[in-house]
């Protein structure tokens, strides 16, 4: 938006009415989210939370997102890449004749809204496992999520976290077990110790700068 409106004829009608101001945020958006494919499909990382949630489904299915997996499942990963052009064109079609009515459902009252789209997943889970334990979680990470919105939590950290968890824990024992259970091994190597350093600057880092931005704000 703000890209747009700088290189823009006529700024001053941004924030006006002028659509430049819709379209350029949401196609940057759309380009975005086709980018985040890669890291997943190449090296099995997700680029945002969509695809890690993404990654969790693949992972149920019994795919492995990789450098194999071109090479292992083909099918999948071209099948991937045919969707996006495929559900692009699809979208196009689909949502012109419909924008009307899908903008007549931002003119629900919200609580129904809510509502509609809490029952509809109950739904699909219990649906998927005809299982009452299921639908406690469900409610359990539904409230969870609310709690974490609530205190400005982003909620992208804690999917990644319960996605790349379980990678994290096999590859941790592998390494321990090719060490016979020396946890010095974590360090002895150079790529493994600059790594562990990244990772405990970048917990670090943000809470250096929120020390340091609230001194200045008392100062």
């Amino acid at each position: 938006y703000s890209m747009e409106k700088r290189i823009a004829k006529d700024p001053e009608t941004f924030g006006k009415g002028n659509i430049k101001g819709l379209a350029a945020p949401e196609t940057a958006n759309n380009a975005a989210c086709t980018g985040s494919f890669v890291p997943l499909l190449i090296l099995g990382v997700p680029g945002s939370g969509t695809t890690a949630v993404l990654l969790g489904a693949l992972l149920v299915m019994g795919v492995s997102p990789g450098p194999m997996m071109l090479e292992q499942r083909p099918d999948v990963f071209w099948g991937v890449v045919a969707s996006m052009y495929i559900g692009n064109i699809m979208l196009l079609v689909l949502n012109l004749p419909l924008i009307p009515l899908i903008a007549k459902i931002l003119d629900m009252p919200r609580a129904l809204l809510l509502s509609l789209i809490l029952i509809f997943c109950m739904i699909g889970v219990y649906g998927t496992s005809f299982s009452v334990f299921d639908l406690m979680l469900l409610l359990g990470f539904g409230l969870l999520g609310l709690g974490m919105r609530l205190f400005g939590f982003p909620a992208a950290p804690l999917i990644l976290a319960l996605i790349l968890g379980s990678i994290m824990e096999e590859s941790m024992r592998r390494a321990l077990q090719i060490s016979g259970g020396d946890w010095s091994i974590f360090i002895d190597k150079p790529i493994s110790l600059a790594l562990l350093s990244i990772a405990v600057l970048s917990l670090l880092l943000p809470l250096v700068k929120h020390r340091i931005s609230r001194r200045h704000g008392e100062s």
